[in-house]
């Protein structure tokens, strides 16, 4: 139904991030008018029941129909053009409303534990009925399809929001059916496990919440990039002729739609500088052609024609990896002097492994050394920002 419905708002030849918007606010409106009937049917049978768990599962729907309004302001905000103010755009607004959503998740959650607890230490009597069980699994069944129309749609477009929320519908979907089991449980057996049922409702709606937050606020703390879309810069920039080696590559993530790439680009020193940056101009179009982000080329110059430099450049790679596979030595360069040459260069390290840079110093050091005793080792540890 999401795709035909998108089909149907986005019109004829709409543009990538128009249709993102529109699947936006297709979800966003499904989840509003599912999570508002779930609740008015849930909270009928739950009072009319007297059950607890059913009671506390229908306001958590309720909060989830809260969640939908959020997500819809979401998209509809961060759809928003750049400005002066923000020249990036506003896509990071969906990351925020998603952590909303999530907290909404936890406070739900919680009162819910509170009224469990209540329950459990003044138990009231549940009545069983045959709506009470096509309610729930209407529910079961809702939360399950919203599940999965909201993680298709969040993958599809890369959706923080539309996966919390796919997150938050397939626990509940998991809640309703223990509530269910529940109900039939306490009817054959006549043993009241309601409130301790609702109880453990509470803690899988604050477990899903918790989860939630973790995944939604990694885009704004700074999380490396994907490892396919570095994979994809390196292979557009490797696939030029004039590419001798890449490096200190950066990517900075605005939203959705919005990512600035920027990285080194190693060519050959004796080159014309013209025909080089024509080439690097070429190269920043392909990338934001191909992977819709803006990108900024430097050059780095390097002597290719010198076989001494070559062959330790070599060997400090090699070694490099030989100590950890994600290390990577660039920009080395010779500068000779009358009783010693120094031998400067840089090597990326890993954020995990910066901590140990003085042993990998040392090492590289020791390679130098190797090469030649009048080589003295110049170098600078420097962080990396992406896996590769």
């Amino acid at each position: 139904m999401v795709p035909f419905l998108v089909k149907i708002f986005s019109g004829k030849n709409p543009d990538a991030d128009k249709t993102r918007s529109v699947y936006g606010y297709v979800c966003g409106t499904l989840g509003i008018i599912l999570n508002l009937f779930l609740f008015a049917a849930k909270l009928t049978v739950g009072t009319l029941s007297g059950s607890i768990s059913i009671t506390a599962d229908a306001f958590n729907n309720f909060s989830d129909a809260g969640s939908s309004i959020i997500t819809l302001f979401g998209f509809l905000w961060s759809g928003r053009k750049a400005d002066s103010e923000h020249p990036f755009g506003h896509g990071r607004i969906e990351y925020i409303c998603g952590i909303l959503v999530s907290v909404i998740i936890i406070i739900v959650g919680g009162e819910l534990l509170l009224s469990s607890a209540e329950k459990i230490f003044n138990p009231t009597e549940v009545t069983f009925s045959l709506s009470l069980c096509i309610v729930l699994s209407l529910s079961v069944l809702v939360k399950f399809y919203m599940y999965i129309y909201n993680r298709k749609s969040g993958k599809l477009i890369g959706s923080e929001t539309l996966m919390a929320v796919a997150t938050d519908s397939i626990g509940d979907s998991v809640a309703t059916l223990a509530v269910l089991a529940c109900s039939i449980f306490s009817y054959f057996t006549k043993i009241n496990v309601d409130a301790y049922v609702g109880a453990a409702v509470s803690l899988m709606i604050i477990r899903a919440g918790i989860l939630s937050v973790i995944s939604t606020a990694s885009p704004l703390l700074g999380r490396a990039p994907d490892g396919e879309l570095v994979e994809k810069i390196y292979e557009i920039v490797d696939s030029s002729e004039a590419t001798c080696g890449v490096h200190d590559l950066v990517v900075h993530d605005y939203g959705p739609g919005k990512k600035f790439v920027s990285l080194h680009m190693e060519v050959d020193g004796s080159g014309d500088i013209f025909t080089l940056h024509d080439e690097v101009d070429r190269i920043e179009k392909l990338l934001c052609d191909t992977l819709h982000c803006e990108a900024v080329i430097h050059m780095d110059p390097i002597d290719v024609k010198n076989p001494i430099l070559s062959e330790l450049t070599d060997r400090l790679k090699t070694r490099a990896r030989e100590i950890d596979g994600a290390l990577l030595v660039h920009d080395v360069r010779m500068v000779p002097g009358p009783s010693h040459t120094n031998v400067i260069f840089d090597v990326a390290i890993p954020a995990d492994k910066f901590s140990s840079r003085s042993d990998i110093s040392a090492a590289l050091s020791e390679t130098v050394k190797d090469f030649g005793q009048s080589y003295f080792a110049v170098i600078n540890c420097e962080m990396s920002y992406t896996d590769k």
